[in-house]
């Protein structure tokens, strides 16, 4: 059964996207249509310091105060910053639908900015970075980011001390306010409300402002590194090369060539580097697409020794699939892909979530169509993919 999904943009360019779910809970999102790829050098991390800051108070509640109204009323409250938007959202209770809300909206029009909250929270922020590069699952991502593309865009969303430093109140305000007007804002609500309801809300509640975005050219590369860490056991390394953009049908193929490679237990590149030879515990894949920049990733923990091998084995598997895929193994992956969608639908945050990047990377109802798409997916597509001339990679191992 297809979903009830209505969207409407009003005329001050403020977008409303609802799902409409009959259970008693409501997820509720707001989201700006500005992250990481609308920064320059000099101020990479802008886009997620103001996101910390928008829970740390506006003139009626303080940071303990939002959290409280909505902990204290059987809810959850949190946010993120991508490359594409900055979102804040709750899951309440639906009969607290108004007051989420009404604090969402409070937190995205009335932020203090409040210097002695700010410094506090550059220090958290700092943290944040420490802690990235001290795990290194999470490092190799990082780093693979700025092998695959040019600066700005290369430069980690959360920024580095350097960019962080210079950012001051009046920096982050002047950001804030270009960006965080109704015609760069996007509600999206999943579950028990009413639409009609919703847009009334939002007309009363936001007015006619207009703001702006910049946008830097992102310039595509690949690079290999290698780099060498004291008190390491393991070698963690990212294998990653550039994908179709979301506009184009052939990202859906992009999508099932990941899945078929490195997509749970079943995939070719478990089977063979875990299960039949032993040589990594963990290797799994990741796709991010954008209607600005896709690509690929495969991840591995290995051995020192085994990096290479590893590597290699890689690139082999993809020159099997480039020449040997068949219908019956493609069709499989397929049916993994939709079912694996269907049940991300089960959690209303996660759907809210793909809502808000579909609505940003073009056409929020092409969400609805994902197992068509994916069914469409022609077998000489993903043998194509599969040959692999570039990439990029990054390997972590122990000094």
């Amino acid at each position: 059964m297809r979903a009830k999904f209505y969207r409407k943009v009003l005329k001050n360019g403020f977008t409303i996207l609802f799902e409409k779910r009959n259970v008693p809970i409501v997820a509720v999102g707001i989201a700006v249509r500005c992250g990481g790829i609308n920064e320059a050098v000099y101020e990479k991390g802008i886009s997620h310091f103001i996101e910390h800051m928008l829970y740390k108070g506006t003139p009626t509640r303080d940071a303990r105060k939002i959290a409280e109204e909505i902990e204290k009323n059987g809810g959850r409250l949190n946010g993120f910053t991508d490359e594409m938007i900055t979102a804040y959202w709750c899951k309440m209770p639906s009969n607290k639908l108004n007051l989420a809300l009404d604090i969402l909206t409070d937190m995205i029009k009335n932020p203090l900015f409040d210097e002695k909250e700010l410094e506090k929270e550059r220090k958290v922020i700092f943290e944040e970075i420490k802690m990235r590069k001290d795990n290194p699952q999470i490092y190799v991502v990082d780093e693979i980011h700025g092998l695959l593309y040019e600066a700005p865009f290369g430069i980690p969303l959360i920024g580095t001390k350097e960019t962080m430093n210079p950012l001051d109140r009046g920096k982050l305000l002047e950001r804030f306010k270009e960006v965080y007007t109704p015609n760069n804002l996007v509600l999206c609500v999943v579950g028990n409300a009413d639409f009609g309801k919703l847009v009334d809300f939002v007309e009363k509640n936001f007015g006619n402002e207009k703001g702006k975005v910049s946008k830097f050219k992102i310039k595509e590369k690949n690079q290999t590194k290698i780099e060498k860490r004291k008190g390491l056991d393991q070698a963690n390394f990212i294998f990653a090369y550039h994908i179709p953009l979301a506009k184009d049908k052939k990202s859906h193929a992009a999508e099932v060539l990941s899945a078929l490679m490195a997509y749970g237990m079943s995939s070719r590149l478990f089977s063979e580097i875990r299960e039949k030879r032993n040589l990594a515990y963990t290797i799994t894949g990741d796709n991010t697409v954008s209607k600005d920049y896709s690509y690929s990733i495969i991840y591995a923990g290995t051995t020192k020794e085994n990096v290479e091998k590893v590597k290699e084995l890689i690139l082999e598997e993809f020159s099997k699939v480039s020449k040997g895929l068949e219908e019956k193994e493609l069709n499989q992956v397929k049916e993994q892909l939709i079912g694996n969608y269907f049940i991300s639908m089960e959690d209303s945050v996660d759907e809210l979530t793909h809502l808000l990047s579909y609505e940003i990377n073009g056409n929020v109802k092409d969400f609805y169509d994902y197992a068509e798409n994916i069914r469409a997916v022609k077998l000489r597509d993903v043998k194509k993919l599969a040959k692999i001339k570039k990439y990029s990679f990054f390997a972590l191992v122990p000094e």
